[in-house]
């Protein structure tokens, strides 16, 4: 896994809530709070499965794409705004970018993932986890970061 490409996709995804700006979401889509909420929680579970395979541990991995709203939005109620959640997205991708140069060899352990991204990628079953690091990269994180692109009030 290349955590370059990691931390790139992170910073084009950071670089994008900075711009700031968002509207409200269309009803029964995500709202900026409700995205980035939905990262932080996903980066935790990353974080917890990359601590596992470093440690040789068993861990499946769940992705929170099906999390249900009411849960997305405590999140977004326990840090209260924008900037707070913004802020502990910064916190939790640095610590998972971190975790990620360790990986070496480890990256290829089979991880008992579950992750659904719309109708164009379902995963549902072990996959080296640095194969799930990297679709993270090229596919989850560029998803968000478009939702919140599309987000912006035109200026």
């Amino acid at each position: 896994m290349d955590s370059a490409g990691l931390g790139r996709a992170y910073d084009e995804l950071l670089a994008e809530l900075a711009a700031g700006g968002f509207a409200p979401a269309p009803p029964g889509q995500l709202g900026a709070e409700q995205i980035v909420a939905h990262l932080v929680a996903n980066d935790e579970l990353m974080i917890e499965a990359t601590e596992a395979v470093l440690a040789g541990s068993p861990y499946a991995y769940y992705d929170l794409e099906t999390m249900h709203r009411p849960q997305v939005d405590a999140l977004v109620a326990e840090f209260g705004d924008l900037d707070a959640l913004d802020a502990r997205l910064r916190t939790t991708s640095s610590r998972l970018v971190a975790l990620v140069d360790r990986l070496g060899p480890a990256a290829g352990t089979p991880v008992d993932t579950h992750l659904r991204e719309g109708y164009d990628l379902v995963v549902d079953g072990p996959l080296p986890w640095g194969r799930v690091l990297d679709l993270h990269a090229r596919v989850h994180l560029p998803k968000h970061r478009a939702q919140l692109r599309m987000l912006r009030v035109a200026e």
